[in-house]
């Protein structure tokens, strides 16, 4: 088991302790719901130190991300970054991630804690380019601080203008007295903020500084309990339950991220490209409970006549909307927005509606 930087603050928060992903990471601190709706009316702190972070480097770097991403890195100005996932090369994603976009021959890929070395060992068996990769995923600790409070609070231990970083940019400036901290607007809860990336070694302070700036707006500490309450209201897929290596981007609604440019080859690209102009036989759609229940991930969904037509892949209780929510794979026959479908909870069939996402605004 490993731990991040903050672990031993994590335990002076009387945090619940989980193994997530290879890690001892905090669930919650004060209950889901009431860290939830901190972060959608106030500001939170997620530690998610335990994401991956690997370097692309070189003269052949953007022809190799190009290669082994579905999105179109080439549009990407120094200081953007843009969401992608990792084709398989069987129809399925490797991964989805974060391509960050530094200068000319230098880039970022953040991935999932739970496939660092999966995604390493293929990004390596896969660079027939020449491309300099360096996992650096155990030096660099990342903190999400988010919620509408967020920027108010962080703007006092930076002259860096926040303002000025839009949604999937980020600058790299002095924060808490630390330089060269990477401040990007890349948000994973729809509640905005920013995440932190930082050496190791200024975990402590970095993480102090934030809580002193954000006493008086009440900042809290946030599980990843709430993380995935808070993603799942804005519809935002999470890898292993969402999407896997059995799921095609197309599929997962992930189209708008799967660029057929003309000069972009990459892996899957015909297989992808087929599916777009035929059409899939499944696709993840939300769904709004009808019938008081929680949808879990796994459940049946079935139609009207108690046949199976998909499977829930995320569901929980909405602390905004104080109802039942989900995403799931369901037949393309029943996937239209409006339908009526049925959820087997506990031997019972529950009614729920197709809906679209977000299921909030953010």
């Amino acid at each position: 088991m490993t731990r991040t930087p903050f672990y031993e603050i994590h335990k002076r928060c009387n945090a619940k302790i989980v193994e997530f992903a290879g890690f001892e990471m905090p669930v919650e601190y004060t209950g889901i719901k009431d860290e939830h709706m901190t972060v959608r009316n106030g500001a939170g702190v997620f530690d998610v130190s335990h994401m991956g972070e690997i370097w692309v480097k070189g003269p052949s770097a953007l022809k190799f991300i190009q290669k082994v991403t579905t999105n179109d890195a080439s549009v990407l100005q120094p200081g953007q970054a843009q969401y992608s996932c990792f084709p398989n090369g069987k129809g399925g994603i490797v991964d989805d991630l974060l391509v960050y976009y530094f200068e000319p021959q230098k880039y970022m890929l953040v991935v999932n804690a739970s496939n660092i070395e999966k995604d390493w060992n293929w990004l390596v068996s896969q660079n027939d380019l020449g491309a300099e990769l360096e996992n650096a995923s155990d030096k660099i600790s990342q903190l999400a601080v988010q919620g509408p409070k967020a920027t108010q609070i962080l703007q006092k231990l930076t002259d860096t203008d926040l303002s000025s970083i839009k949604y999937y940019t980020f600058k790299m400036g002095r924060f808490a007295g630390i330089d060269n901290v990477i401040i990007s607007a890349t948000g994973y809860t729809g509640a905005g903020g920013f995440e932190l990336y930082f050496y190791n070694e200024y975990a402590q302070p970095i993480w102090d500084a934030i809580f002193a700036a954000g006493s008086e707006e009440g900042i809290k500490p946030i599980g990843l309990g709430a993380r995935d309450t808070l993603r799942l209201e804005m519809g935002y897929c999470l890898y292993g339950n969402d999407i896997d290596d059995t799921t095609s981007p197309i599929e997962a609604g992930l189209g708008w991220i799967t660029k057929f440019t003309p000069t972009k080859e990459f892996i899957d690209k015909k297989l992808f490209l087929r599916q777009k102009n035929e059409g899939v036989t499944r696709r993840l759609k939300g769904f709004e409970m009808i019938d008081r229940g929680i949808p879990r991930h796994g459940y049946e969904i079935v139609d009207s006549e108690g046949a199976v037509i998909g499977f829930v892949t995320s569901g929980t209780q909405s602390p905004v909307l104080e109802k039942g929510i989900g995403m799931g794979y369901i037949n393309d026959e029943f996937s239209s927005t409006g339908s009526e479908i049925y959820i087997f909870v506990r031997n019972k069939r529950l009614k729920a509606r197709i809906v679209k996402m977000p299921f909030i605004q953010s």
